[in-house]
């Protein structure tokens, strides 16, 4: 049973053995490169304490790995039998946040469940693309096309976008949009009905700016022009850009941001700590975070490029888009480049249920890249 859980059941088998030595060693090496810097920051939020920030991230990295090692291992045939389960109860748990979620900084987006706060938003950013994935495999290139194959990836889509943007959580709501209409793009749906939802979301603007709450509507007016209102709601934004502009090219210093230990600079620990490393390690130490981001995303994509199978395929650049969009979403914004919206920045930004989720979509990019020589029977795209 456990060969069977590991190989797929049937077709071409690996051992555990040959699953280790094809692990890419290196994308383990720079996920842990990345997640040191994050720890570094933490510990200097903290003034030089690893309580109660950089200890607990240290303990979740550390089962983020076992997760990441244990996704990875399984055969992707596996994932992709699994893939519509997973799914549902991503959704089950969206949708039980609607009456027995807990509320926090102005939203309800949590679910208790005694051993960690559970926040199926991020859980739903990874089983969306397994769905969608193992949809699309199913499909041929004219089939992806044509509208009665549309409806089911749409309504996939729709469910979790209009359920997370009811907590409210608009930026997770316009990630999981973005990253579902990224894998219509990418399985091949003809450029006709990107046009056509172009036109329909421009002329659709002057009814979700209605449609917005009092306070997502002031953090766009703010993002326009942050000094009207300096003191209030544009304070966040404006102390970024001073944390970000003070540190120069070499920074102030490890544990030397005035910003962030003055305690001007808000979020620090978490949405806002690409602002305190800028400030602390300069232009250097940012350039270095993205480069190291880089990489893992030139990996993500050589792995879509090289696996044999659809389903593979569109999970690895489905995962790879997600991370992507996750660093380009939060430095835009500490930057003022896009309105502030509650994205981390991963394996860097302090946070329980992102840390694993990111970990666990990691884990099936490994798998991905382990068994990219399979080929895998196209099947109907029959939901069951």
């Amino acid at each position: 049973m456990v060969d069977a859980f590991f190989n797929g059941g049937g077709g071409r088998d690996m051992r555990l053995k040959d699953k280790f030595f094809e692990f890419n060693w290196g994308f383990l090496l720079l996920i842990c490169a990345i997640a040191s810097m994050g720890f570094a920051m933490l510990f200097s939020v903290a003034d030089g304490n690893v309580d109660p920030w950089a200890s607990r991230q240290m303990m979740r990295f550390g089962v983020g790995l076992v997760i990441l090692f244990v996704v990875a291992f399984v055969d992707v045939r596996v994932w992709m039998t699994l893939a519509y389960p997973a799914y549902a109860i991503a959704l089950v748990l969206l949708i039980g946040v609607e009456f027995a979620g807990f509320r926090g900084m102005g939203a309800q987006r949590w679910i208790d469940l005694g051993i960690i706060q559970l926040q199926p938003s991020e859980l739903m950013k990874i089983t969306l693309i397994l769905a969608l994935a193992r949809y699309f495999h199913g499909l041929t290139l004219d089939q992806v096309s044509r509208l009665k194959y549309m409806f089911l990836p749409l309504l996939m889509i729709g469910a979790p976008f209009y359920l997370t943007l009811r907590q409210p959580d608009l930026g997770t709501a316009l990630l999981l949009g973005t990253v579902g209409v990224t894998l219509f793009f990418l399985a091949g749906l003809a450029w006709r009905y990107f046009i056509l939802g172009g036109v329909a979301a421009l002329a659709a603007i002057p009814i979700g700016w209605g449609m917005l709450r009092d306070y997502q509507r002031q953090r766009v007016l703010t993002f326009l022009n942050p000094e009207s209102d300096p003191l209030g709601a544009g304070y966040h934004i404006l102390q970024a850009k001073i944390a970000l502009g003070s540190g120069g090219v070499f920074g102030k210093g490890f544990m030397e941001g005035t910003q962030a230990h003055l305690n001007f600079l808000p979020e620090k620990h978490t949405d806002f700590i690409f602002t305190m490393l800028a400030e602390e390690l300069g232009l250097v130490g940012g350039l270095t975070l993205i480069g190291l981001y880089f990489m893992v995303l030139m990996f993500g994509i050589t792995v879509g490029l090289q696996t044999r199978n659809q389903f593979g395929r569109l999970l690895a650049m489905g995962i790879t888009v997600n991370f992507f969009l996750y660093i380009f979403i939060n430095i835009a914004m500490v930057m003022g480049l896009v309105p502030v919206v509650g994205v981390p920045l991963p394996l860097v930004s302090y946070g329980g249920t992102a840390m694993l989720t990111l970990m666990m979509g990691f884990g099936l990019l490994m798998s991905a890249y382990i068994h990219r020589s399979f080929e895998i029977t196209r099947n109907p795209a029959a939901f069951w």
